[in-house]
């Protein structure tokens, strides 16, 4: 990397003087510098100048230290800068310890940015200087010079310091046999990076397989070492290896075992942690070897379960979702479970530390701002694909007892349903009527927690507890109101489904609706989350009440904080997809419209918080249909300009800069809210299209690598084909290409956009599909042919209606190729639920038999399934279907056709005889 000359001409700067035997060339051989490490020596003015300026750096204000930072960055051009920091780390015993262990950080750094560039004296200099400071006696100059062995081990390859590991074991063996803890302490400790850092290289490659073998004998043993340190360190290398499981841990199994049974009442917490997280890792890799000893097992980890250290116990909680998961936990929990039942109940309970975080604020913090670190990164939440979200580091999203607690006896009831309701009832009842609050809200937290597993046995005791559960949302504890609200929403299907909505759907919905106007955001956010849910399963059913739900949300829109208002958000966008065109009336619209798009023009392009305002914006263009009709102009433009300017910056992005990459996660949203405006609008957004640049930037979005925006690109062109594909004529031989290309399976959501949109192209321009049909059928005949457990059913499905299209308006392209696809083809269209693309494939399917009546004989079984797929045909359907299934009875011989008819299934057998009167 060539440093600015700016700074390399700062005056200020560090410029070590080098005598003659000690100066690099320009060309980067270092004159004097032998292949042994101690042959180099820094020059004493140099030295003291970095001494110094690293001293500097403990003290300074942000700005000076930005200044030295960029200056120790400049540096790298001197060729053995390097070679000065790891001196200071190792030599300089008179420096304060922090000036040593900042030259390491720096050395950690240059290792990570610029090894390759290091000449290879230098990098044995380095190599040598941080092994010589893993034995050093302060502990935090060891774990830095840790950090630096595994970094090199890391960036280099373990193959090019093969040395490492043996030299990291003999320091390890000689110190701890003379009783040299420091020295041993800080060989096992950078031997737990390295093996945290470099596992698969150790356990995979052949240069490093050959350690492996002595580095876990030597570890196993130190388990139960004296000196806890010891201990620690070799669980963590060990524990490092067990997902992979090589050949030499498989053998060692029954020493790690053993060695795991002396220390599981380890004193220190730490060991015992580390007990519990190789145990629970061992199920998945050794679950045979673990089984003779399941009874033990299970003993020691319903007390660990319950241990006093808050890691320990989570650790420990793991092992029971871990169980389920393996084919012996039906066998071997029943017996354990009327003592894990109540542990996990126990488990689930607040503790005060809990309590008191959570409600630092006060019960009414609605007015109270929130903080940055309580709003999480958001990423673009595609309407065709699947939502990402990066976990909030803040205190409610750390993993805790109570979650993992919670966690199990969902898995639990998942696994044994019924069977563990004898153990839970009674404590379950008792907790209920608890007059202890988090008592009583751990066991509404279980009741959630075991909806899914115990559905149908729990359903009798629903007509009281959801009463009793919805009146609960008015609790006088905010934490008691968030998890009804969270239990709530996991029945709200049984709910929804119960025919007296005066008893259950109304009061449910009106309770949410309170909570959302909570005074406590925990509750707004968990009643948010519930309304969301409730509005997915009741769908029409939540009509009569829409003017009260749309008034209640802009209500939270005036008062929610940041966080809370992403969720208001799903809230609205989901309430849209729910109740559809019921949302098209002039008073809803007025009421909806003008505070969202007055909250998007106060936002810029590139503001990150408004993904989840488009996602909603989205739902609502969808739902609203021609009434979006008014705003569509400066939502389409607003689109359009996002685009363009996110393809600009990715034009002039330069990745050798330091400037961040443009986020095309804009790309995302913007090309989903056009599909959205589409979708609703239909040829009335052709004006629109037709006067902008949109149909060559979606060219530009169709052929970017990232998945995601071809997957929502894709879908904007198939939506545009439906709404007003002459905009697109003009591309349409570079959009046909470029889509055709992208049916590839292993990029699933790409793919089955791309497919879907060649459907729908295909409709729209008829036979002009014909000279592009030989490739793309090529790629669909691939898809349709796979093993169905290899491509995702939404898939498969588009893939035979687009083969279908393409056959009804183009057969001659196609027919010729239908005794290489038919079966496969048929046996997806018996899948597919009756609508205007089944109809379209169908009508695709009698042309080809048509022009090609033997391309299905050797798949008669599949297309009588096929026919026989409909409930309902459509009438002019019909007749024709009855003569093919006819016309293919007869070329079956009159013998042989009673076994043929009744090898398929009493219900097809039915449905043709009925239909088709065969």
């Amino acid at each position: 990397r060539v440093v600015p000359s700016r700074l390399r001409r700062r005056s200020a700067s560090f410029r070590p003087r080098r005598s003659a035997a000690a100066a690099p060339r320009r060309n980067g051989r270092a004159r004097g510098m032998a292949a042994a490490a101690g042959a180099w020596q820094p020059s004493a003015e140099g030295l003291s100048q970095l001494v110094q300026l690293l001293a500097s750096s403990q003290s300074a204000d942000n700005q000076t230290h930005r200044a030295i930072q960029q200056q120790l960055t400049a540096f790298n051009a001197i060729p053995d800068f390097n070679n000065y920091l790891t001196y200071i780390l190792f030599a300089l015993h008179d420096q304060p310890g922090a000036v040593r262990q900042m030259a390491g950080l720096v050395l950690k750094n240059n290792v990570k940015e610029h090894w390759d560039e290091m000449h290879p004296s230098v990098q044995a200099y380095v190599k040598q200087g941080v092994l010589a400071c893993v034995g050093l006696p302060e502990p935090y100059l060891r774990q830095t010079a840790g950090t630096c062995v595994t970094t090199i081990a890391y960036t280099a390859g373990l193959a090019s310091w093969t040395e490492l590991v043996p030299t990291l074991l003999g320091m390890l063996e000689g110190a701890a046999a003379g009783g040299a803890h420091d020295a041993a302490e800080g060989a096992i400790a950078a031997l737990s990076k390295v093996c945290e850092d470099s596992c698969e290289a150790l356990a995979t490659q052949p240069e490093s397989q050959p350690m492996l073998g002595p580095l876990l004998s030597t570890l196993i043993p130190l388990i139960n070492a004296t000196h806890e340190p010891l201990r620690r360190h070799a669980l963590s290398c060990i524990v490092a290896f067990i997902p992979l499981c090589p050949e030499p841990l498989d053998a060692l199994l029954p020493s790690l075992l053993a060695a795991l049974d002396t220390v599981k009442g380890d004193p220190a917490p730490a060991v015992r942690r580390l007990v519990c997280q190789a145990l629970v890792m061992l199920l998945d890799v050794a679950i045979q070897t673990l089984e003779p000893a399941m009874p033990a097992l299970i003993d020691f980890m319903l007390s660990a379960t319950a241990d006093a250290d808050e890691m320990v116990a989570i650790e420990a909680c793991e092992f029971w979702s871990a169980l389920c998961e393996t084919g012996c936990a039906k066998q071997a929990l029943p017996p354990c479970l009327p003592r894990l039942v109540p542990l996990l109940l126990r488990s689930m309970v607040y503790s005060a530390e809990e309590r008191e975080e959570l409600r630092a604020d006060g019960e009414e913090d609605a007015e109270v701002a929130d903080r940055p670190e309580e709003i999480r990164p958001r990423f673009a939440k595609s309407k065709h694909g699947v939502e990402e979200e990066e976990e909030g580091e803040g205190e409610v999203a750390e993993w805790s007892v109570r979650k993992c607690a919670a966690s199990g006896l969902d898995v639990l009831a998942a696994t044994f349903g019924a069977g563990i309701l004898p153990h839970l009832l009674p404590e379950l009842e008792a907790r209920l009527s608890s007059e202890d609050w988090p008592t009583r809200e751990s066991a509404i937290l279980a009741l959630g927690a075991i909806s899914v597993g115990c559905e149908q046995a729990v359903a009798p005791f629903l007509p009281q507890l959801a009463p009793w559960l919805i009146g609960t949302l008015d609790h006088n504890e905010s934490l008691v109101r968030s998890i009804t609200c969270w239990t709530l929403s996991r029945y709200s299907r049984w709910l929804v489904e119960q025919r007296d909505i005066s008893a259950y759907l109304e009061p449910l919905a009106k309770g949410l609706l309170a909570r959302v106007l909570d005074r406590n955001k925990k509750v707004q956010e968990a009643a948010c989350s519930a309304l969301a849910t409730l509005e997915e399963e009741a769908q029409q059913l939540l009509a009569p009440w829409l003017d009260e739900i749309i008034a209640t949300l802009l209500t939270a829109y005036q008062r929610y904080q940041a966080k809370n208002l992403l969720i208001l958000y799903d809230a609205i966008g989901t309430l849209a997809d729910a109740v559809g065109s019921e949302l098209c009336q002039p008073r809803h619209i007025d009421a909806l419209m003008p505070p969202l798009l007055s909250r998007w023009s106060c936002l810029a392009d590139d503001d990150r918080s408004s993904f989840p305002l488009l996602v909603c914006l989205t739902s609502i263009a969808q739902a609203l249909g021609l009434g979006f009709q008014p705003f569509a102009q400066p939502v389409f433009e607003r689109c359009v300009r996002i685009i363009q300017g996110v393809l600009a910056a990715d034009a002039a992005y330069d990745p050798e800069g330091e400037a961040e990459p443009p986020d095309r996660d804009f790309l995302v949203c913007a090309l989903d809210l056009l599909s959205g405006l589409a979708d609703g609008l239909g040829q009335s957004l052709e004006p629109l299209v037709a006067g902008s640049t949109l149909p060559s930037l979606l060219l530009t979005c169709m052929r970017m690598e990232t998945p995601d925006v071809r997957q929502s690109a894709f879908a904007l062109l198939g939506d545009l084909a439906k709404a007003c594909h002459a905009s697109l004529l003009p591309v349409l031989d570079e959009c046909l290409g470029i889509v055709t290309k992208a049916l590839d399976p292993e990029f699933n959501s790409v793919c089955n956009n791309a497919s879907w949109a060649i459907g729908e192209i295909t409709i729209k321009i008829g036979g002009g599909i014909a000279p592009y049909v030989p490739p793309i059928l090529q790629h669909l005949i691939l898809i349709v042919s796979r093993p169905t457990h290899e491509v995702a059913r939404a898939l498969l499905e588009n893939t035979a209606i687009t083969i279908g299209r393409l056959g009804m308006v183009a057969p001659q392209a196609v027919a010729p190729m239908l005794e290489t696809f038919a079966g496969a083809w048929l046996l997806a269209l018996r899948g597919i639920r009756d609508d205007i693309e089944k109809e379209h494939a169908f009508r695709g399917l009698v042309e080809l038999v048509r022009v090609n009546p033997a391309g299905v004989m050797g798949a008669l079984p599949a297309l009588f399934a096929a026919i026989g797929s409909w409930d309902e045909l459509p009438p002019d359907l019909a007749p024709t279907l009855s003569s093919i299934t006819a016309a293919y009875k007869a070329q079956v011989p009159a013998e042989a056709w009673p076994a043929f008819y009744a090898s398929f299934p009493e219900h097809l057998r039915r449905r043709l005889t009925d239909r088709h009167a065969i």
